[in-house]
């Protein structure tokens, strides 16, 4: 097969309209992954909601629960990525394992949920950025900030995929040091009334409302999954994908888990709840904390280290959005014009530039109806995302047996091929009946809204569905082709 040439300045012969080949090592792909997760924002924002909203001082062990889930996922999903490397992930395993028109819906749904996320967490950015900024006397709309983030990712996803993870990789190694800090000074001064592992037993994960601390915990994780992705421009992605995968999984789940517990033991056990009751913001909480234990000028790094987290965030799902999109126009489903990449940077760059243009127009739209960018704008559709990535997962998992039903000698593992995909794909099934159910509380989406918005993944589904129908009416072979990494 043809190398990548060293050049920088162009691809290869050979390799012009396809992914920049053995540009990702493990270590690139895991900083990539992480950073979807955005640690700090999770930290920050999504644990004290889900201890206020949720399971209070049990969130520590329900992450610990959820981390598991996501090892058992993860070992089919993996086993799967030896054999199908494509940057389509959720979707190529769709196609490979359960067909091609089931696959058409996974792609349609991964399009919208990851743009849903890229979206949603802008509206959070913008109002942190515009936050920040006003405390150095610059006054800007959220709306502002929000488009200023939109054209620095734009030129991000344009360019080469190892500049993107080069960025990435300093902010998120920053993120987790400034938390660490916080976490090591807790330690240090043995918390509230000394360090409780109450955290960790049955009374207090049952405490409260444990499914939407569950749903709370689940949403943290959301990019993990990210690391197949990039399978076409890892370095031996039979090796790479599932590396990164497993440590991304262990790296989030760890940091969360032991971050949570000490947040729970620096407030107090029993003073946990009523402390975040009494909070105005809940998402001031971890900064509250650093005020406490270590002191202002820690707390005022980490507000900015906020910001980078989130645009770090935002960065990641654009990648995964430009590359669905990419994708999906390479084989196919949707108009080739998409399908290309950019002839010095081998970047999907029309997906990139596609996946900016509706983040401007939705953008635009919130702010123009005068909806609020927390409570509407990122609640609303990172929690559509969340849903949708769910589904995708759940397919994956039924797409896993499949596929190695039909082909045994890949994987002659019972516990990998199908006992241990099952189990994953039940406990998906159960998450995303509490969702859809609890979607009104989750989001403070109310009236038709609360079922309109989940029912969007149905819609992507089924418009997926008909693009796959339609492009197997027209092109045979390119239907047959759906999900292979023969390009």
């Amino acid at each position: 097969m043809t190398t990548i040439d060293t050049d920088k300045t162009a691809p290869a012969t050979g390799e012009a309209n396809r992914l920049r080949r053995n540009s990702l090592g493990v270590g690139a792909v895991t900083f990539l992954v992480v950073s979807a997760a955005a640690p700090l924002t999770a930290v920050a924002g999504g644990v004290p909601l889900s201890m206020l909203m949720g399971n209070g001082a049990g969130i520590p062990g329900t992450f610990l629960l959820v981390t598991l889930l996501l090892l058992v996922f993860a070992v089919g999903y993996v086993a799967m990525a030896r054999h199908v490397a494509n940057a389509g992930a959720f979707y190529a395993y769709t196609a490979r394992g359960l067909g091609g028109n089931p696959g058409g819906a996974a792609a349609l749904i991964a399009i919208l949920s990851y743009n849903c996320m890229q979206i949603g967490v802008f509206g959070l950015f913008g109002a942190a950025t515009s936050g920040v900024f006003a405390g150095w006397g610059i006054n800007l709309p959220w709306w502002v900030w929000c488009f200023v983030g939109i054209a620095l990712v734009g030129v991000l996803g344009y360019r080469r995929v190892d500049l993107s993870a080069k960025i990435l990789t300093v902010l998120v190694l920053l993120e987790y040091l400034v938390v660490l800090v916080v976490d090591a000074a807790i330690l240090f001064k043995g918390g509230d009334a000394g360090l409780s592992l109450a955290p960790f037993t049955p009374t207090q994960m049952l405490s409260g409302s444990p499914a939407i601390g569950l749903l709370f915990c689940f949403a943290a994780f959301i990019g993990f999954e990210a690391t197949t992705i990039y399978s076409e421009e890892a370095r031996e992605p039979a090796r790479t994908v599932p590396r990164a995968t497993y440590i991304s999984v262990l790296i989030i789940g760890l940091f969360y888990m032991f971050t949570s517990w000490l947040m729970a033991n620096g407030a107090g056990i029993d003073k946990l709840v009523p402390t975040l009751q009494g909070l105005q913001d809940p998402t001031t909480f971890l900064f509250g904390l650093s005020d406490r234990y270590v002191g202002p000028l820690l707390t005022q790094l980490m507000s900015i280290l906020f910001v980078s987290s989130l645009f770090a965030g935002v960065t990641a799902f654009h990648n995964g959005v430009a590359r669905y999109f990419y994708v999906a126009g390479r084989e196919k489903l949707l108009p080739e014009a998409l399908g290309v990449t950019h002839p010095r940077f081998q970047s999907p760059h029309v997906g990139s530039l596609v996946q900016t243009a509706i983040a401007v127009v939705v953008i635009a739209l919130f702010a123009a109806t005068g909806q609020d960018p927390v409570l509407a704008l990122f609640s609303w559709l990172t929690n559509v995302g969340t849903l949708g990535i769910i589904v995708l997962m759940a397919l994956t998992s039924a797409s896993v047996v499949a596929f190695f039903a039909r082909n045994p000698s890949l994987e002659p593992n019972a516990l990998k091929s199908r006992v241990l995909p099952t189990l994953a794909g039940l406990a998906l099934l159960f998450i995303i009946f509490q969702i859809v159910t609890n979607f009104g509380n989750l989001s403070g989406a109310s009236g038709v809204l609360g079922w309109f918005l989940p029912s969007l993944v149905l819609i992507a589904a089924i418009v997926g569905y008909l693009l796959a129908v339609a492009l197997k009416g027209r092109d045979a072979a390119a239907f047959a082709r759906l999900g292979s990494q023969q390009f």
